[in-house]
């Protein structure tokens, strides 16, 4: 099965998260097709101000002599198992040992992708990662409707496992500043390096699409090598 590929404006997005989570969870509208994102008409430009408000989600050492750059969708299957069956082997093997330092950009194929992402970034960055791991392991439970409106209150039951407040949850759903400034940081990574699938990874500089745990240790020992 090949990996999913981008289906959604990335202009449309911008124009939705504008209008506020609100207008998603109405249904009202499509976004047309649009695979590639360099190609996407944005009405937000990535500023200083973005990037000040989505830094990157990082973990391992900072100094490591490897840098991989995961992007990845909270809804997209692929991510899901790469991220159960492949990343743990990696973390042990290169991550916790301070051979490599990951960072986790996010893609938004959709509305609840971007939703998942919005939730996971609530409130305290310290847990991030934790709810990165919660949205994977159940993703088939809260993404598995049709009905946005019922998707976004799975996404705020997770919400809620994680100690966040109902307020927490609302405020965080509904922060269409927020919202325009991820997917303008995400439009400015996915031009940087043309991510059209997911997930994508960049390994010192250099582009590969999804592997099992073998074929990424080969790309991060010959980086470690090289």
């Amino acid at each position: 099965m090949k990996n999913r590929t981008l289906t959604v404006s990335l202009a449309a997005v911008v124009a939705l998260a504008a209008a506020g989570t609100a207008w998603w969870l109405t249904g009202a509208g499509q976004a047309p097709s649009l695979a590639d994102p360099a190609s996407a008409q944005s009405e937000v430009v990535a500023g200083p101000e973005h990037f000040a408000r989505v830094p990157d989600m990082t973990r391992g050492d900072a100094d490591a002599p490897v840098t991989v750059i995961e992007y990845a969708s909270f809804t997209c299957p692929h991510c899901a198992t790469f991220h159960q069956n492949v990343l743990p082997q990696i973390t042990e093997a290169y991550i916790d040992s301070g051979q490599v330092r990951w960072i986790k950009r996010e893609v938004y194929f959709d509305r609840p992708g971007l939703w998942a992402a919005m939730l996971a970034r609530c409130g305290d960055d310290s847990r991030y990662f934790a709810m990165v791991d919660l949205l994977y392991e159940t993703q088939r439970d809260w993404a598995s409707s049709n009905d946005p409106a019922v998707i976004a209150a799975n996404l705020a039951q997770l919400g809620r496992r994680t100690g966040l407040s109902d307020a927490d949850v609302t405020a965080c759903l509904q922060d269409a500043e927020q919202a325009q400034a991820m997917v303008a940081v995400y439009q400015h990574h996915a031009v940087e390096h043309e991510v059209r699938s997911t997930p994508s990874f960049v390994i010192n500089g250099e582009k590969f699409s999804n592997m099992g745990f073998q074929e990424f240790s080969d790309a991060i020992n010959a980086a470690l090598q090289g």
